[in-house]
């Protein structure tokens, strides 16, 4: 089976490539970094493809060179906070939404027609979407944005066989995660999370949330009153 990552140089993306490449799949992994993909093309069963997502004609020329996956898991994705929203900067919010659900549609498309009966797309989401949370609000809109695509998309891909799973980890630690300067709840590793995804996506689950501990505790408190989760929130 082949399987294409994207964001596969770093966190969840590089622990699936080695996950994937260890149980004898075809890994294509997908990134801008071209040492990190080198380091990562020494294993057998991956190759690299180095390009920007957010840059169509790049994405364009990679994928003609890349086999036709079985497996796409779009993983790869930043995250930056408006830390005054009395300055609410709209070229932030624009960069993030570019890069986790605008170049996300450039790689669908691309990719969709070529997808084969029996394929499956995996989109890594976040648990941010359950709950709206301090200076949170471009990386929560482009993940909302996402699971609403993923969502339609299940529905759409079914008559032709094509599966969707939509993803919704909570706080791991990557090198994205290592710049919040706050707490973070129930933390895992990377390998921890790539565990969980393999064996939900093994198992033809349409979605997966984890750790339950926190993605729990973050529907329970959904379910607050907005005014009472607006005081407690403004409280962090």
């Amino acid at each position: 089976m082949n399987v294409m990552i994207t964001g596969a140089t770093s966190g969840i993306g590089l622990s699936l490539a080695h996950k994937y490449a260890k149980h004898g799949y075809q890994v294509v992994a997908c990134g801008r970094n071209e040492d990190k993909l080198n380091e990562l093309a020494t294993h057998n069963a991956i190759t690299s493809l180095a390009f920007d997502l957010t840059d169509q004609q790049a994405t364009e020329r990679a994928l003609e060179r890349a086999s036709t996956p079985d497996l796409v898991i779009i993983n790869a994705g930043d995250c930056e906070y408006i830390d005054d929203v009395k300055a609410f900067d709209a070229s932030l919010f624009k960069r993030v939404m570019n890069i986790n659900i605008l170049s996300v549609a450039t790689l669908l498309e691309l990719l969709i027609p070529r997808l084969e009966s029996g394929s499956r797309i995996v989109f890594v989401s976040s648990s941010v979407t359950k709950l709206a949370l301090p200076r949170a609000e471009a990386y929560g809109a482009s993940k909302a944005a996402m699971d609403y695509l993923a969502n339609s998309l299940r529905i759409d891909l079914h008559r032709h066989n094509i599966d969707v799973t939509l993803v919704h980890p909570g706080f791991i630690k990557t090198p994205l995660t290592d710049k919040n300067d706050f707490d973070m709840p129930f933390l895992l590793s990377s390998d921890e999370a790539a565990e969980r995804i393999f064996k939900g996506v093994n198992q033809g689950k349409a979605y997966l949330e984890f750790p339950k501990r926190l993605t729990w505790l973050l529907s329970l408190l959904s379910f607050i009153p907005t005014k009472l989760w607006t005081k407690i929130a403004c409280r962090s």
